[in-house]
């Protein structure tokens, strides 16, 4: 065998709302690596207004049933009745190639605001990622620039999420390496 192993991905990872100091927190990190170090959208830190009103949603990579390490995060907040947005989508580069954290997350995130009373929902994502969304019932509304970057104003069809009511607890997702 060529060069390192591969690194190491749980086999399960426990997609739920960030209830935890240790959650919160590991996901403002993930968000400042990828936001900040990767893309370089932001000096040193992404945090903005929105996540004072925020709700942070977390994916943990699961080892033996106990959760490990913050691998994936998005955030979700209601800037007017029945209007959810949700910014912030990332996962950790060694946990990219597994197939459905993105979307899992994505899932929840809809999903738990449709237990509150969402109507609509939307977020702006980056064009490089909008087939995922258009992939998840999602559609593009229009085209914009955000931080020097293409983004796509998308809404989610909602009768593609039943509302979730346990976001605390939230789901178990297995481990399906992407191709």
């Amino acid at each position: 065998m060529d060069g390192p192993p591969p690194p190491f991905v749980a086999s399960a990872h426990r997609v739920k709302l960030a209830t935890q100091a240790w959650e919160v927190a590991g996901a403002a990190a993930l968000r400042r690596q990828v936001f900040c170090v990767e893309q370089g959208l932001f000096d040193g830190d992404d945090r903005d207004a929105i996540d004072a009103q925020a709700i942070p949603i977390v994916a943990l990579a699961e080892l033996c049933g106990m959760p490990d390490a913050v691998v994936g995060t998005v955030r979700i907040h209601q800037p007017e009745p029945g209007l959810w947005i949700g910014s912030r989508l990332a996962v950790a580069e060694e946990h990219r190639r597994v197939g459905s954290l993105g979307a899992s997350l994505i899932r929840l995130a809809v999903s738990t605001a449709t237990a509150r009373g969402c109507h609509c929902f939307q977020a702006h994502v980056q064009s490089r990622n909008a087939l995922l969304f258009r992939r998840l019932r999602w559609t593009t509304l229009e085209e914009v620039e955000l931080h020097g970057r293409p983004h796509h104003r998308m809404q989610a069809d909602l009768s593609h999420y039943p509302p979730w009511p346990d976001g605390a607890q939230g789901f178990l997702t297995l481990t399906r390496r992407a191709a």
